[in-house]
């Protein structure tokens, strides 16, 4: 039996998440086109015979202006240790930058597995180009993928499996992520909040379960401003109405899930607060 972690890290917006979940056959963690959308460190599991990767999603590494940010960024670095592999992710779409360079300067990258995401989205001499330039980095693999089409993940996945340590099995065969089932719907909430409510509204938004007794479910969605209250329910509860309907969809049949909007002032900027909401 072969058994260990790895750690994806990265900018914000690189599609870890995504690449977790199409890794792992199902979904593990929220996705969203807006940068941030992971702030708590979640592990989704793959079990086979022979057999068992964890994958370590992280928050997306930036600089941080709040104690939101900063507590997010340490919860990513914190991530990097006692795993047995580390992998980069980077954006084919985008440019090698300052800010792929800051998160590769945190990490050992002789030993480290570099993971070029997106190219589907890509052009082929982008493709090339970025390979080209990634190579300074002296990683000790290289692998273009695509999360949303499948394309490379066969091949990093039989890599990763390989580069695995003779060890126990962690988890139960049925066990797809360590998320407590509370967590898991309050991120599921929040990721349809994402979907659905403004662009200035993603970072102000935080989500957790007040009340669980099963089938019902009561929700609070934290705000920072009255304003965004507003936004949030929307006229006559139209944008509420929309996050209940998308969010149940994605659970069992027969649930109640109530949501309740509440305005925290200036919570993402108050350590006590962000640690209070979990993060």
């Amino acid at each position: 039996m072969r058994s260990g972690f790895v750690t994806l890290v990265g900018r914000p917006n690189v599609g870890k998440s995504t690449l977790v979940n199409a890794m792992c056959g199902r979904k593990v963690s929220i996705v969203s086109d807006k940068p941030q959308t992971t702030r708590h460190r979640v592990m989704g599991v793959l079990s086979s015979p022979e057999s068992q990767l964890v994958f370590v999603d992280t928050p997306g590494l930036h600089k941080p202006v709040t104690a939101l940010g900063e507590r997010v960024n340490a919860t990513a670095l914190d991530s990097v240790s006692d795993v047995d592999v580390v992998c980069l992710v980077i954006d084919a779409t985008k440019p090698f930058g300052s800010g792929d360079k800051w998160v590769a300067s945190h990490l050992d990258m002789s030993k480290a597995v570099v993971i070029l995401n997106k190219v589907d989205s890509a052009k082929q001499h982008q493709i090339l180009h970025q390979l080209t330039v990634l190579t300074s980095l002296g990683a000790s693999e290289y692998f273009p993928v695509s999360a949303r089409t499948g394309q490379g993940i066969p091949e990093l996945v039989a890599f990763l499996q390989a580069k695995l340590p003779e060890g126990p099995q962690y988890f139960p065969d049925d066990t797809f992520s360590d998320q407590p089932e509370e967590q898991w719907v309050a991120e599921l909430v929040r990721e349809q909040l994402l979907a659905v409510t403004h662009d200035e509204l993603p970072y102000s938004i935080a989500t957790r379960v007040s009340e669980w007794e099963w089938p019902r479910i009561r929700v609070e969605i934290i705000v920072e401003r009255d304003s965004q209250k507003g936004m949030v329910i929307g006229k006559g509860g139209l944008v509420l109405k929309e996050v209940g309907k998308l969010a149940r969809a994605q659970l069992p049949e027969g649930c109640f899930l109530e949501l309740f909007v509440k305005v925290d002032k200036d919570w993402q900027r108050k350590p006590d607060r962000v640690q209070r909401l979990g993060y």
